[in-house]
């Protein structure tokens, strides 16, 4: 009698158990805190798990508690696709993931479809994923880099008087080369014929510490504006040489991975008057209070250094991490409140957000970055950007609104790119249900 009471105990205990597993929501995160890329890794998945403790510690998402797991990738897209495949079938399944790597995400786009996990990339990617009807299970949230490539032609037209003061300026397209770096050159081809502007494509072979010789072709080019599409050390060094070569930093634009705290501070002096784009406006917000004080003074903050709370990089992991728990609670509302959602559940939530101002300022989070709305023409959600300057402490917004360029142009070449990829898979576009 003893030994049954014994077995149904365990019985018991492993069903208690089982439950508590079974009540959380898992998320993968492959993530990258080492390497030359560590400070962008550890901001923004800081970010992101920090706003993951703060829902967990509010209750959860009508009490369903976010749980995830970290995978090293080193940045590196073999390690990642092999933490995608790893982490993809713990804890029941991963219903989220995010690896901030477009060489990770090129690596597993075809994978999330048949595993039914949804994929964001968050300002970053394979731009023409916007379109849900050929990528269901991609979604490219608030800017992909082909909108930021147009906002980027647009502000420099705006600053010269107009798209057709273009003609005749010189362009350096100053990039990282891999495939981060080439995915905006659609847009920056298109606009140099249309606007008659001269592209100067100059590639930087990562991890981009050392870059005499591609200065010198900018000092012979003399161009009006180079822009920046850098990442990790390849930024600082930019600055620095850019400073040696008497290039002015005001003539310099930088991708928003060129648009850090970690890129400028150690810069120095070189980096004072450069600007960059940012799908985050800069400035204190009631959410990184609230974090303050509900995760770092409980001693479960994310980041080692506090001084980088509210950063660029761990204010984009807050935005994603809030973009991921509204998802999840838009699902809810479908499909059950208080149940835990399958990746499929999640993706039908991201496909059908709309974080608009009053959503943003119950969060605590308005202006901090655009208002999305998606669908299934539009897994992007909004395509607007802004400027921000390095003044040699901070960086600050010099364009009070969001701009958004030529979303014309972009969503033609979306459709042309998508539908050859569709056609070349052997997809049929159409939204799921």
């Amino acid at each position: 009698m003893h030994q049954i009471r014994k077995i149904m105990l365990c019985a018991a205990l492993a069903g208690a158990f089982t439950q508590v597993q079974a009540a959380d929501q898992f998320v993968a995160l492959p993530s990258y805190r080492v390497g030359p890329y560590a400070a962008g890794g550890s901001g923004f998945y800081g970010g992101a798990i920090d706003y993951f403790n703060l829902v967990n510690a509010n209750g959860g998402v009508n009490g369903v508690k976010i749980q995830w797991e970290e995978c090293e990738t080193e940045y590196n897209p073999s390690r990642g696709i092999e933490c995608y495949e790893r982490l993809k079938t713990k804890n029941g399944g991963a219903t989220l993931v995010e690896p901030l790597s477009t060489g990770i995400a090129y690596g597993i786009l075809d994978r999330v479809g048949t595993d039914k996990i949804p994929l964001t990339t968050l300002g970053y990617g394979r731009s023409d994923a916007a379109n849900g009807k050929v990528f269901p299970y991609v979604f490219p949230l608030i800017t992909s880099y082909w909108n930021q490539a147009a906002a980027m032609v647009k502000y420099l037209a705006d600053k010269s008087g107009g798209y057709d003061k273009l003609k005749g300026k010189k362009i350096v397209h100053l990039y990282h080369d891999s495939a981060f770096g080439k995915e905006p050159l659609p847009v920056l081809e298109a606009q140099a014929k249309q606007y008659g502007f001269e592209l100067i494509k100059i590639a930087v072979a990562p991890p981009g510490s050392e870059q005499q010789s591609q200065w010198l072709q900018i000092r012979q080019a003399k161009p009006d504006h180079v822009i920046l599409w850098g990442w990790g050390v390849m930024n600082s060094v930019a600055l620095k040489t850019a400073q040696r070569n008497g290039f002015p930093r005001e003539k310099m634009l930088g991708v928003w991975w060129a648009g850090s705290e970690e890129d400028t501070i150690p810069s120095g002096d070189a980096a004072k008057g450069y600007t960059a784009m940012t799908f985050n406006t800069p400035g204190n917000y009631p959410l990184i209070d609230e974090i303050r004080k509900k995760v770092y003074a409980a001693g479960n903050g994310n980041l080692a250094d506090q001084a980088r709370i509210g950063s660029v990089y761990h204010m984009r992991g807050m935005t994603m991490g809030v973009l991921w728990v509204e998802a999840i609670r838009t699902a809810q509302e479908k499909f059950g409140k208080g149940k835990v959602m399958t990746g499929e559940q999640v993706r039908w939530g991201l496909e059908n957000l709309d974080v608009n101002e009053a959503r943003q300022k119950s969060i605590g989070v308005l202006g901090m970055f655009p208002t999305v709305k998606t669908s299934c023409d539009d897994h992007e959600g909004s395509g607007a950007v802004k400027v921000q300057q390095w003044d040699g402490k901070k960086w600050n917004a010099i364009t009070p609104k969001w701009i958004v360029g030529d979303k014309a142009l972009t969503r033609k070449l979306l459709e042309e790119s998508s539908n050859a990829y569709a056609v070349e898979k052997k997809i049929t576009p159409a939204c799921m249900k």
